[in-house]
């Protein structure tokens, strides 16, 4: 293979170039020419793979020399008071094409600056399009600012003079030294702590979907934070100083720089896409990217994660020695000074000043077993704050020993259940193994998933990061503060026998991600090899197959079915068969969703989880050989709302009497709460041909977000159609819907909605909202044809990114009231109004509706009949029906793209 052949260095300006941008009479076309052309050779040469490091420093010189000639035309070069200085990542000498350049005109202490000289140069390098930060200080403001703030003591500590007097900087980091303010303790308490607040803005995970490659954990500013340390407490200019200091290992320093070349690689391939400084690996980029790093399959899908998890390794390798070096820093500069306090745990292990280490330099190797007897310790002392880095290293140097005959060793089996069953810092223990590899190489599958993206909307979370927060989101329904969120679940949770056998399933749920096919069957392989490896009993090892293969279930079933039909909670029941298999399967579907992205738990999905739940717990407890039937819940519903308006001195005859002209339907799937509000606000209604719309939140004071809305008016075969836009229109979403008919021509309907742009306020705190919905509904029902187009909507950037043909087919149902179609389709802005108008036309009458957003997708079940009242039953008019819903829905989702 030829390689091209690479110049020494990367092309700068010419002395001919320098000259012509130096003299005041040089152009701003000029100046933007000069450099477009500079870049757009560098980009050439990135494309034909020249070392990346030298591009990013080629590049800064390049501007160091456009900024110098600006500053010599604009007559600040004989200034012997006043410097330009380079700060933050510019002042590494690190850039990349569309990077901010950060700038400060230092001043001497005494200087009397021509203020419009300065404004005409800032404004110059605006016009010639540099995205330039900058500042004007004295060295004595800047040594103020620096001693009360760290983000500018950390700039300034990465300064350099572009042109100009040397000694200004020169005093400047005399007055900002460690030996004046900043002492190298403090500085690294607060760049910890800076980082700490960092990560958590990014759930504390490199595995994201769409990371910031810059901030996220493991991200480039976890690098530039290790240097930082560096150069304020060891006084080092360049990273491969911490070698000599017996920081780094020559390694570890091969490994950090490729991981930091690659994603400075992404980064530079990033900013030539985007045209501007972008950060976010966002989908849309993803797929570009991977086709400018190799990855040119016909699979678009598996290309972008090939290219995405080698984005993920060098997260990694820099977050995992980020943890290290951090370690040894603090080892080294914050507990040198202190009197060692030990405790001998047995012969291997000690803790020294909280911290856990192992006795001997060669422990793991003389006693592979130790790996996880360590962290058993860990996860069992509450002692214990941390491991120390060096224990950390000798365990990475010693991975290669896990193999199977490892594995299968019972002390080894037996260490690994004890960390399932740790009393303190399970996750931690578990995201420590992951981050070091211990956890990929006990556990080869988990391994396999490791960086495992998931192409979709619904995860924001690669396989193992999704995965280790849902065994988080466990742990957390044993404190207090989990029991106003999830009430049902951490009650569950102290009534299951045993937890750990939770974890496992936890861990298993999503292990088959990414080998194509059924990864909930797939997965109960693994899980069942696990426990038989464990040396499980055959009952824990049956349920913890059984919840892998089912962990989905229950999710589906509350979003996807309609559990208020009695026959849908009696196949529920009879499926989980008992309630410690229900209790299980409950708290492992909350901490699945709530893992799977924290947009997903809103009040809408709690109260149908706990719909489902409660309703399930109630027919065990009746035996599953005596299931409600429609009637009997309809009694019961009935009942119930009696008891509430008696509570409220309403007329028994008067809600009698409507009730009386109402479908029975409308009881079976209406609870008692909702029966009873409907009906007292149906009283209070002065007849009148204006609708009657109101507003209640969902579920109560416990359940922010979701609103219920009651239509009650006059039957009319377009009401469907209109509410659909008009929620559109005000920027709502509809989950669900009831629609029901009386004998004299009206139509109850209710639905259930949320704002697109905010999960948390209920439409029913707007009251100025709701009399504009009241009144638009009025306007648009008495006025069909204002409503003939649909909404255009702008579509959300990264729902444009996924487009799939709809799906539309009608399928059986337990009892056969309606006849039910499943749609699935690309979520748009304007779907569910699009929908309903072709029903209108159509001369389809809607029931009811159960809406599922899964992310980028919609999977809709649409209970409907004729106009008549009739089933649809001919398979030419089914075809007919369900050819139309896809043709109009591909079109328009073109359309909105």
């Amino acid at each position: 293979m030829d390689f091209p052949a690479f110049p020494d260095a990367p092309p700068l300006l010419t002395p001919e170039e320098k000259k012509e941008l130096s003299q005041p009479s040089c152009s701003i076309s000029r100046y933007k020419a000069i450099l477009e052309e500079k870049t757009a050779a560098y980009d050439d040469l990135f494309h034909a793979l020249y070392p990346i490091e030298k591009l990013v420093k080629g590049l800064a010189a390049v501007y160091d020399e456009a900024l110098q000639a600006a500053w010599t035309a604009k007559g600040l070069a004989q200034e012997s008071n006043m410097s330009l200085l380079a700060v933050g990542g510019y002042g590494r000498s690190e850039l990349h094409p569309k990077s901010d350049i950060d700038l400060l005109i230092l001043l001497d202490d005494n200087a009397s600056p021509e203020s419009e000289k300065i404004e005409s140069f800032i404004t110059f390098l605006w016009d010639i399009n540099l995205d330039v930060g900058h500042s004007v200080r004295t060295v004595t403001q800047c040594t103020e600012m620096a001693a009360h703030d760290i983000t500018i003591i950390t700039n300034l500590i990465e300064s350099r003079t572009l042109i100009g007097p040397d000694d200004l900087l020169a005093n400047l980091k005399l007055n900002i030294d460690v030996d004046h303010m900043w002492d190298g303790h403090t500085f690294y308490k607060a760049k910890i702590a800076e980082q700490k607040h960092r990560h958590a803005k990014y759930q504390n995970t490199a595995y994201n979907l769409e990371p910031n490659l810059k901030e996220c954990p493991g991200g480039l500013r976890d690098m530039q934070v290790i240097d930082w340390v560096a150069k304020r407490h060891l006084h080092t200019h360049r990273l491969s100083a911490l070698i000599d200091k017996n920081f780094l290992s020559e390694d570890e320093y091969i490994q950090l720089k490729g991981a930091v070349g690659h994603l400075w690689r992404i980064r530079w391939a990033l900013h030539m896409i985007a045209g501007r400084k972008e950060d976010r690996l966002l989908f849309d980029h993803q797929r570009t990217l991977s086709k400018v790093f190799g990855f040119e399959d016909d699979d678009l899908k598996r290309n972008v994660e090939r290219f995405m998890q080698g984005y993920y390794q060098s997260v990694a390798a820099i977050q995992q020695l980020n943890d290290l070096l951090l370690q040894h820093f603090e080892e080294s500069f914050l507990l040198i000074d202190e009197e060692d306090t030990i405790e001998i745990i047995n012969e291997r292990f000690q803790i020294c000043n909280g911290q856990l280490e192992a006795t001997s330099p060669s422990l793991f190797q003389d006693t592979p077993s130790a790996m996880l007897e360590m962290y058993v310790l860990r996860g069992n002392n509450e002692k214990i704050r941390s491991i120390r880095a060096n224990t950390m290293r000798q365990l990475r140097d010693s991975l290669d020993l896990v193999d199977d005959e490892f594995r299968t060793n019972p002390q080894n089996t037996d260490f690994f259940l004890d960390i399932i069953s740790s009393r303190y810092r399970l996750t931690s223990t578990l995201r420590s193994m992951k981050h070091i590899g211990l956890l990929g190489r006990y556990l080869p599958e988990f391994g396999a998933i490791i960086g495992q993206m998931q192409h979709d909307l619904f995860h924001i979370y690669t396989v193992d990061a999704h995965t280790l927060q849902l065994v988080e989101n466990l742990r957390r329904l044993w404190l207090p503060e989990s029991k106003q969120k999830f009430p049902i679940s951490t009650q569950a949770m102290r009534h299951i026998p045993k937890p750990e056998l939770l974890y496992i399933a936890g861990l298993y749920h999503d292990i088959a991600k990414g080998r194509g096919g059924d990864h909930s069957e797939l997965g109960c392989v693994d899980a069942q090899a696990f426990c038989e490896r464990h040396r499980l009993p055959k009952r824990d090892t049956d349920l913890v197959v059984w919840l892998v293969r089912n962990h989905l279930f229950m999710s589906v079933t509350a979003q996807r079915k309609d559990i208020s039909d009695p026959e849908v909670i009696w196949e529920f029941a009879s499926y989980v068969k008992d309630q410690e298999h229900l209790d299980y399967l409950f708290i492992l579907t909350v901490a699945d969703i709530n893992a799977t992205n924290p947009t997903m738990w809103n009040s809408w999905r709690a109260s149908l989880m706990r719909q489902l739940y409660l309703e399930t717990k109630r027919a065990l407890r009746r035996g599953l050989d005596y299931p409600i039937d429609a009637d009997m819940q309809s009694d019961e519903h009935k009942q119930r709302a009696l008891e509430i308006i008696i509570e409220r001195n309403v007329d028994i005859m008067d809600a009698e009497n409507v009730w009386n002209k109402i479908e029975e339907e409308y009881f079976i799937r209406s609870n008692g709460e909702e029966i009873a509000w409907n009906t007292e606000a149906i009283l209070r209604h002065r007849p009148s041909e204006k609708p009657l719309v109101a507003i209640s939140p969902l579920g109560g004071r416990n359940f922010s977000g979701a609103s219920k809305v009651f239509i009650y008016t006059k039957n009319n075969k377009h009401l469907f159609a209109v509410t659909a836009t008009l929620f559109e229109q005000l920027g709502f979403t509809i989950l669900d819907a009831k629609i029901s008919n009386t004998t004299d021509n009206y139509t109850l309907d209710s639905f259930v909605v949320m704002d697109i742009n905010d999960n948390e306020t209920s439409l029913h705190l707007d009251k100025e909202r709701i009399t504009f919905i009241r009144e638009t509904l009025t306007e648009q029902l008495d006025n069909p044809s204002l409503y003939e187009s649909v909404i255009q909507r702008y579509t959300p950037r990264i729902l444009k990114i996924f487009n799939s043909p709809a799906t539309a087919h009608f399928v059986s149902q337990p009892e056969e009231v309606w006849s039910a179609i499943e749609v699935t389709a690309p979520d748009r802005p304007g779907l569910l109004a699009l929908i309903g108008q072709l029903f209108m036309n159509q001369n389809i009458m809607l029931h009811k509706a159960k809406i599922a957003t899964l992310g980028e997708r919609v999977e809709d079940t649409f209970y409907v009949t004729e106009e008549d009242g009739r089933l649809i039953t001919d398979p030419e008019r089914m075809n007919t029906i369900c050819t139309l819903l896809k043709e109009k829905i591909d079109r328009f989702s073109q359309a909105m793209d």
